[in-house]
């Protein structure tokens, strides 16, 4: 449970401090990219430090679910800006390897954070 609330905190704080690595991912679709950049560190934090807390745990855990889900059109964005780009395929294989990320990840916390209680 503490790894993987680390894992988001980090994460989440990461959205603060280099904000424009994020924001070059938002969806081109999306307003206000550096707003959700923000929005989507919060909610990293909020849920990390959420799962830490038995009272909290499960509502973190589906909150950060959602955020997983809503987020994953940023790494189709990451992966076909690298494609336009021309990126060397090492990169253009290792995107396509990380779209299946998200759903690990959400899985990771149903199993530790919902099923496990």
């Amino acid at each position: 449970m503490r790894l993987l609330a680390t894992l988001f905190v980090l994460v989440g704080v990461l959205h603060f401090v280099v904000p424009g690595v994020f924001e070059r991912i938002v969806p081109r679709w999306l307003p206000a990219p550096r707003t959700l950049v923000y929005l989507s560190g919060v909610a990293e934090i909020a849920g990390g430090l959420g799962l830490l807390l038995p009272a909290t745990r499960t509502a973190a855990a589906w909150g950060l679910i959602a955020l997983l889900a809503a987020v994953f059109p940023a790494n189709v964005q990451m992966l076909l800006d690298a494609r336009a780009a021309h990126a060397a395929w090492w990169w253009q294989a290792a995107l396509w390897l990380r779209l299946p990320l998200q759903p690990l990840l959400m899985w990771w916390v149903y199993a530790v954070a919902i099923r496990g209680r």
